[in-house]
């Protein structure tokens, strides 16, 4: 089992910046797809950005591109995404995620995870 941790929400003025952190616990000794998704009430679960602990590839989606920043340090079990230039459309709940193993394809759809924290919100006002 694996427990993830996140942290670093709160609430901003557009334009603005916030850096969220996961930690992960448990078993941590393999090499980990990991994840941000972010949900806002009514709308489907989004994937942000992912990486692969074992390499060095980075993943994003277009609304993210160029604002958001994934990163991990794999030495303290972490994950942190880096929110710059932020929107109100960027007002959500925003999740850690993990599986084990790599992930050739598909790396931002929840669907292939299967560890999950319980989110921290992030709120961004006008």
């Amino acid at each position: 089992q694996v427990q993830l941790v996140e942290s670093g929400g709160g609430s901003v003025q557009a334009g603005g910046s916030l850096r969220l952190s996961c930690v992960a616990s448990g078993h941590t000794t393999a090499y980990y797809s990991m994840a941000w998704f972010r949900q806002a009430p009514g709308k489907e679960r989004e994937g942000v950005a992912a990486l692969y602990t074992g390499g060095g590839r980075t993943y994003y989606a277009n609304s993210v591109e160029g604002r958001f920043t994934i990163s991990r340090d794999n030495a303290v079990n972490a994950l942190y995404l880096q929110l710059n230039s932020l929107k109100p459309e960027d007002t959500a709940t925003y999740y850690c995620a993990a599986r084990m193993g790599f992930l050739v394809g598909a790396r931002l759809s929840p669907n292939n995870y299967n560890f999950w924290g319980q989110g921290t919100q992030v709120t961004v006002s006008s």
